[in-house]
């Protein structure tokens, strides 16, 4: 991080590392991809064992959502531009419903391989910022910590859904 003279008598802070903010928006439109897929996902599927699953992931829409809009403030104070939707280009093809709307365990796979992606990628974004930018850093590590507690009660669900099936 840099420090630039903007106006007479002030210094803004600058990222001089550009990948920082671009890393940052790529994880902004993963955040937004899962917020529209956990959404539909949330309204789909049918059957009592469904409802649990939809919704919990009516609860994680809200945290991903958090999650999209911390890295578009943080572009913001790293002076980068929020991407608007003309950026946008769709890559969770995974996570899309499924077309038989009790197919429940296709959801949960797919919520688990979202959550996986997020932590592999959260954790090159830490790696990349940790001497960086600090501030960066502890911010992706709080969300790093989020997608992990995610994934880890998808995974739960996969394990109970499985153990049914068997008996």
């Amino acid at each position: 991080m840099t420090l630039t003279e903007d106006t007479p008598g002030t210094k803004a802070p600058r990222s001089d590392d550009p990948a920082i903010i671009e890393m940052l928006a790529k994880a902004y439109w993963m955040e937004i991809e899962t917020v529209m897929n956990y959404l539909a996902n949330s309204i789909n599927p049918d059957g009592v064992l469904a409802q649990q699953v939809a919704a919990s992931l009516r609860d994680e829409v809200q945290d991903e959502l958090d999650h999209a809009r911390r890295f578009g403030e943080r572009i913001k104070e790293l002076y980068g531009v929020v991407p608007t939707s003309e950026d946008f280009r769709p890559e969770q093809d995974f996570l899309a419903p499924p077309a038989e709307q009790t197919d429940v365990v296709h959801v949960i796979k797919g919520v688990i391989q979202a959550e996986s992606e997020a932590v592999k990628y959260y954790r090159e974004i830490v790696d990349r910022t940790e001497h960086a930018d600090p501030v960066t850093n502890d911010m992706v590590i709080e969300i790093l910590h989020d997608e992990q507690r995610h994934r880890r009660l998808f995974e739960g669900f996969l394990r109970e859904y499985e153990a049914e099936r068997r008996n």
